[in-house]
């Protein structure tokens, strides 16, 4: 049933070598790794205005200025990820660079703040989703949670089938969001050229706003620039590109920089010029779509439905760029190996799963309200932003190739404005963002101890070239055989140990609620093995675990004083149907596991398997 369910969500499996056929296409790649970028306009504007209105909806005009200087960053910021993409074709993005450049601790970093944040990616698309759903069906609000998370485990399991498969599927609401966006640009701009749509802007642009502050214009401005999240996952994915991979990369990141662009400016302009204040339970994407398409008829209710499809899959990004970059953080030995495995599908599956989970939690802890999450995710971002690109004035001092001072003054830009950032987000948003100052020593700490361990199994693992192996000989082997009760499972695991064994010892715990059962299985065990000694262990706690570690313990060491192996036979049947496991219990489970921990002792399993 496993099996079958499993074929059904995911797909039968590809071969290693049908790898090629899982690349991506520019026009492909462009859906599934710009939908977190481009769908940011649905409510990094709208962050913008928020922030502003807190002093008075007069204040909106000051967006427009604002914007200007997000659209300088984003500039700065493509530049950045351009040369990252052809220096260092081999993915990974701002960790590869920041490793190379600021070394292990200055790659962790970045690493670290950049697989939060493609939690928070995941986290942020799927709530702004949710609250596209709502904006259009009121009635589903009470169920913003729960949408949440199906939501998640949909583009957990599109992703599960293939980077392909996803990608076609991604296709569609990427860009009927781009055409959606694009007809109500065409259509505003018609109806106000027409003069069918009127000047509603509260105060006219550059009206001076009693209490404009430059630490309010600060915090707007830092709001605003969540909408540039997810332009660093083109160089994380380089790898999963069609031939000519960086060029290809490239073309997709510029193109993609282009529409966020043109798509953020027209929802600055038109919130202003149609005088639209955000609130709790609208969007003003939502308030735009109406006054445009006059009331809400189709155009409106298709544009809802565009910006909710694209905030939904805009999770997909992180689903792109997380498995590859725990696969290279993997690869260096600061993240589990399971992170390089590959699934039936060619995906890094584990990190997949490990990003669904991760993001779930977020969607709970906070309650699913995307102004929540909004500000860490924005640090999580930014951080890497600046390693990187601090991290490549580094490269081109060492380099020194090409017009590398033109391209050092390029990150010099972007290191210097995303910096600031950081530092403004810390200082308007702590209540929110302070908990990165927790989960980021953590996660360091992590990736340390990880990579002391994978460095301590290879040293005492590795075999020298000149050294030579020291084989132990034994002069015979002491088997321990584990008995529940005399059955055709304990027949086969004592004529095994009898071949394997010089000494053979059956042991069995016995408790205190059925005396008599207990003294019946010791006389058919010596009636039927009269030649192999039974030992009976009495447990008055109902523990079996405990007594049989005492025991094989002190039989390890009368079998190591005689020069002895000692090894434990755990017996046990396996049924013919997967799921029939679940109606036994798992007591020799438990035993290896617990068994597994002595150092002295071999521990080996005998399998009988039933016929029904």
């Amino acid at each position: 049933m496993w099996r079958y369910l499993k074929r059904v969500l995911i797909g039968k499996p590809l071969k290693t070598l049908d790898e090629g056929q899982t690349h991506l296409t520019k026009f492909k790649a462009l859906a599934m790794l710009s939908s977190d970028a481009i769908s940011s306009v649905a409510y990094g504007p709208e962050q913008i205005t928020t922030v502003l209105v807190t002093l008075s909806a007069a204040a909106i005009w000051y967006s427009i200025p604002i914007a200007a200087i997000v659209l300088i960053l984003l500039l700065a910021i493509t530049l950045s990820y351009q040369q990252i993409i052809h220096a260092y074709p081999s993915g990974g993005g701002a960790y590869v660079v920041a490793t190379r450049n600021w070394g292990s601790n200055g790659g962790l970093f970045a690493g670290g703040s950049l697989l939060v944040d493609y939690m928070l990616t995941v986290a942020v698309s799927t709530t702004s989703g949710v609250e596209a759903i709502t904006s259009a069906i009121p009635a589903l609000y009470k169920f913003s949670i729960p949408l949440g998370i199906i939501i998640v485990l949909i583009i957990m399991f599109m992703n599960l089938r293939g980077m392909s498969e996803s990608a076609n599927f991604l296709t569609i609401p990427v860009y009927f969001f781009v055409v959606m966006m694009i007809i109500m640009v065409i259509w505003g701009g018609y109806n106000i050229a027409m003069g069918h749509i009127h000047y509603k802007a509260i105060v006219d642009y550059g009206t001076p706003v009693s209490g404009m502050s430059f630490v309010l214009l600060i915090r707007a401005f830092s709001a605003g620039s969540s909408s540039l999240t997810g332009v660093e996952a083109v160089s994380n994915a380089v790898p999963n590109f069609n031939r000519p991979k960086e060029k290809n990369a490239s073309t997709t990141l510029a193109i993609m920089s282009a529409i966020l662009a043109f798509f953020f400016i027209a929802v600055i302009f038109f919130s202003f010029y149609l005088g639209v204040v955000p609130n709790s339970r609208t969007t003003i994407l939502s308030q735009m779509a109406a006054q445009i398409f006059g009331g809400h008829g189709l155009g409106f209710y298709m544009l809802q439905l565009s910006t909710a499809m694209i905030l939904a899959v805009a999770a997909n990004t992180g689903f792109s760029a997380f498995p590859i970059l725990a696969f290279n953080m993997a690869k260096d030995k600061y993240m589990p190996h399971a992170f390089m495995d590959r699934g039936d599908r060619l995906g890094y599956s584990n990190g997949i799963i490990s990003l669904a989970i991760g993001a779930i939690i977020l969607i709970l802890i906070f309650h699913g309200q995307t102004n929540m999450l909004i500000p860490l995710y924005a640090v999580g971002v930014f951080v890497p932003f600046t390693l990187s690109q601090s991290g490549m004035i580094i490269h081109w001092f060492r380099e020194r190739e090409g017009f590398w001072l033109g391209k050092a003054f390029i990150n010099l830009v972007g290191a210097l404005i995303s910096f600031a950032l950081v530092i403004c987000l810390f200082w308007q948003h702590f209540a929110n963002v302070w908990p990165y100052l927790i989960i980021m020593p953590l996660l360091l700490w992590m990736f340390h101890a990880v990579h002391r361990h994978y460095v301590k199994v290879a040293a005492q693992l590795r075999v020298a070239e000149k050294t030579k192996v020291q084989l132990h000989d034994y002069d015979g082997a002491t088997v321990i055989v584990l008995v529940g009760n005399v059955t055709r499972v304990t027949r086969g695991a004592i004529n095994y140990a009898r071949s394997i064994g010089d000494y053979v010892i059956a042991m069995h715990v016995s408790f205190d609620e059925n005396p008599g059962k207990e003294h019946k299985t010791a006389n058919e065990f010596k009636a039927e093995y009269p030649d192999v000694r039974f030992v009976d262990i009495h447990s008055s706690y109902r523990s079996i675990a405990k007594p049989t570690l005492r025991f094989v313990d002190v039989i390890a060491k009368r079998a190591e004083a005689r020069n002895y192996s000692t090894t434990v036979l755990v017996p046990q049947f396996i049924p013919k149907r997967p799921w029939q496991l679940a109606l036994h219990n798992q007591t020799s489970v438990r035993l290896r596991a617990l068994l597994n921990s002595r150092e002295n002792i071999i521990v080996a399993s005998y399998n009988y398997h039933l016929q029904e």
